[in-house]
C-alpha cells in the first residue's frame, strides 16, 4: 500500500502446482482509475485482484484480456475498497482486506476488516473488524503453522489467526514496524517490510511468540516496499516509491537486491505463480506479468 492519507511458505507450493501461465500480460482492470492494489492466483491460473478505488474485486481468467467483477461490497458504505488478496485453495477461500473511510473524520480515518469469501462463488465467510479507531488491514501470509498473519499498517501490528479460528489475536506490536505492509514466510522465517521506512525486517519466532524485529541490511536501497511474496529462495518485492519489481536474496541478516523491472508506475501487488511473476501497476489500472527469473 502506498501511504497517501500482499506469500507464504504454505501458499507458494500450492501456487507452484497451478497451471503454468508463462506469458507476458498487460491487462487493464476496468479502467485506468481502478487502482489494482493486491493480487493473488487461484487454481487454474485465475488471477484475482482487488481495487483500491472501488468496492470491487476482479477475476482474470487465463489468457483473458478483460477482467470480470467477482466481489461487490458497494453496500458497505461510501469509499469502501480493498487491499490484500490471498487465495487459500485448501479451504476454497479468498482472504481480503476491506477498508471503509470514517465519514467526516478529520484527520482522515479508516475502519478495516479481515474478510474471507468462497473462492469459487464469492459467498461471504469470515468477517473480523480490526480493533481501533483507525486501522489499515493491508496484507497477510500463511505460516508453517497454517495460521494467517495479518498486517495493520496504521498501528505497527501483526495479528495471528490460528487455523480453524475465526478471531485473530495480536501477535506483535512494535514501533520499529511503523508503516508495516508486505508480509511473507521464506524458508519458515517471517519477513515484513515497512512502506514508509523502506526497510525489510525479520521477525524471530520462538515457541510461537514473536521476538524483536531484526532489520535486514540491504546492499542497495529500496523505496516504498509494498506487496512482498516469496518463491525459489528469494523475496519478491513491489517498490511503489521507486517503480520497480525487485528480488532479494537473504543471507543471515543481509540481503542482496536485484532489480527485475523498473520504469513502472506505482507497482503495489506481487505474486509468484509457477513460472510467472504477476504484479499490479496501481497508477495505470493494470495487472502485468513477466517470466519468473531463473
Amino acid at each position: 500500500m502506498r501511504i497517501l492519507g500482499r506469500t507464504s511458505l504454505i501458499a507458494v507450493p500450492l501456487l507452484l502446482s497451478l497451471a503454468s501461465v508463462a506469458y507476458a500480460a498487460d491487462v487493464l482492470i476496468a479502467d485506468a482509475k481502478s487502482s489494482p492494489e493486491s493480487l493473488t492466483v487461484a487454481p487454474g491460473g485465475v488471477v484475482i485482484v482487488g481495487s483500491a478505488s472501488t468496492p470491487f474485486v476482479y477475476k482474470l481468467a487465463p489468457q483473458a484480456t478483460t477482467a470480470e467483477k467477482f466481489i461487490d461490497v458497494s453496500s458497505e458504505g461510501p469509499g469502501t475498497f480493498f487491499f490484500g488478496m490471498l487465495a487459500d485453495p485448501a479451504n476454497k477461500t479468498l482472504w481480503t482486506c476491506q477498508l471503509t473511510p470514517v465519514a467526516g473524520a478529520t484527520p482522515p480515518r479508516r475502519h478495516t476488516a479481515l474478510r474471507s469469501f468462497d473462492l469459487q462463488t464469492a459467498a461471504p465467510k469470515i468477517r473480523w473488524d480490526l480493533p481501533g479507531d483507525n486501522t489499515v488491514c493491508n496484507d497477510f501470509a500463511f505460516g508453517p503453522d497454517r495460521a494467517l498473519y495479518i498486517t495493520d499498517t496504521a498501528n505497527a501490528k501483526v495479528y495471528r489467526l490460528a487455523a480453524g479460528s475465526s478471531t485473530p489475536e495480536l501477535f506483535i506490536e512494535n514501533p520499529a514496524l511503523r508503516g508495516i505492509d508486505g508480509i511473507t514466510f521464506l524458508d519458515g522465517t517471517l519477513y515484513v517490510n515497512s512502506v514508509s521506512a523502506s526497510k525489510i525486517f525479520r521477525i524471530p519466532i520462538t515457541g510461537g511468540k514473536a521476538g524483536e524485529p531484526v532489520e535486514i541490511t540491504l546492499d542497495q536501497p529500496i523505496k516504498g516496499p509494498d506487496g512482498m511474496r516469496s518463491a525459489n529462495g528469494r523475496l519478491f518485492v513491489a517498490e511503489n516509491g521507486a517503480g520497480k519489481i525487485s528480488a532479494i536474496k537473504i543471507d543471515g541478516d543481509k540481503g542482496t537486491v536485484t532489480v527485475l523491472k523498473d520504469g513502472l508506475h506505482t507497482p503495489t501487488g506481487i505474486q509468484p505463480a509457477g513460472d510467472t511473476l504477476w504484479f499490479t501497476e496501481r497508477a495505470t489500472g493494470k495487472v502485468m506479468s513477466m517470466p519468473m527469473p531463473k
